[in-house]
């Protein structure tokens, strides 16, 4: 990894004075859609959205290294983060076409890697859906694809944070037992692909290689995978890439992403922190929506402070730098 000194100043804005990534993230557009209509009749707005947002950084951010956002509901966030935090914009347009299995990528229509960066981004984050074992001719599609945004994003000297969503074709439901057994390959399968200085990329955010809920000792059903299984497929994914890189938290509950960060070090993972979503703030939604702003505040001070402060505690104690791999 060779960072100009530029994108160096943005990865340090990004990060903590020790070089974690502690970064919050809520760049959800269709999933915060669903996750707010289900405490009410109708879809919510534009205003709500971006309420919940602005409430969210406010009170989060003085905590985080960083908040992930994306410009379609998150820019009156953006203007209330703590002076500390950096930022990062999201590039993506949210979801994919249900009616295929391609998932293919697509930029937002009205945004560049400039037009980020001029609206205060310190980093450019892409979501990429990817199954290594798709066509070959669709996998090339989606690498150049990914070599156009590095591009930009190397003209603008601003990082590049690749975020992979692995996903089997043939599998719908990847929260099954039959996806867990083959998540390990598709994980880190699309790392190695992704690690290619081609793409220009300089961090990846990416899944855990195992589902935990299969892990023994972690989850109450199925076993996929022994605990010395599943520790071998961390040890795997640090020897899949030499680019920094950092976990998302995948929708799970706070506690069982803490407890994952401690098995992935415990296992060799030298990770380089997280983009931590609805595992810190979801629990929010609930009251923004039926006793109103003030209710979420509440929430965010209280119990949202516990989540991402004990995440804090144990990024310290297992996290590691990426000036390590600078």
């Amino acid at each position: 990894m060779v960072l100009t000194e530029g994108k160096r100043k943005y990865m340090e804005k990004l990060s903590d004075d020790k070089g974690i990534i502690s970064a919050l993230a809520f760049d959800q557009r269709g999933a915060l859609k669903r996750l707010m209509a289900q405490y009410q009749d109708a879809e919510p707005s534009v205003a709500q959205m971006e309420e919940l947002k602005v409430l969210v950084a406010e009170e989060l951010t003085p905590y985080a290294s960083s908040m992930l956002l994306d410009p379609e509901y998150g820019l009156p966030a953006t203007k209330v983060l703590d002076k500390n935090a950096g930022l990062l914009l999201a590039y993506e347009k949210t979801g994919y076409d249900t009616t295929s299995t391609k998932r293919l990528p697509d930029c937002l229509d009205v945004w560049s890697a400039k037009r980020l960066k001029e609206q205060g981004a310190d980093a450019v984050k892409f979501l990429l859906y990817y199954d290594v074992d798709s066509s070959e001719e669709l996998n090339q599609q989606k690498q150049a694809y990914i070599e156009r945004v590095g591009s930009e994003c190397l003209a603008e000297d601003i990082p590049f944070f690749l975020e992979i969503l692995a996903y089997d074709e043939k599998i719908a439901d990847t929260k099954s037992a039959e996806f867990a057994k083959v998540k390990p390959h598709k994980v880190l399968g699309a790392m190695k692909v992704f690690s290619e200085a081609r793409f220009n990329i300089d961090v990846l955010k990416v899944e855990v290689p195992v589902n935990m809920n299969f892990v023994q000792g972690f989850g109450d059903g199925e076993v996929v995978y022994s605990k010395e299984e599943a520790a071998d497929y961390f040890k795997q994914q640090e020897a899949a890439t030499n680019l920094p890189y950092i976990y998302l938290s995948a929708g799970v509950s706070a506690k069982l992403f803490q407890d994952t960060l401690v098995f992935a070090h415990e296992s060799g993972a030298n990770f380089n922190g997280v983009l931590c979503g609805r595992a810190t703030w979801a629990g929010s939604v609930k009251d923004y929506i039926e006793n109103g702003p003030e209710a979420a505040r509440q929430w965010l001070r209280t119990t949202g402070f516990q989540n991402i402060d004990q995440l804090n505690k144990i990024l310290q104690a297992t996290a590691t730098s990426w000036q390590e791999k600078a």
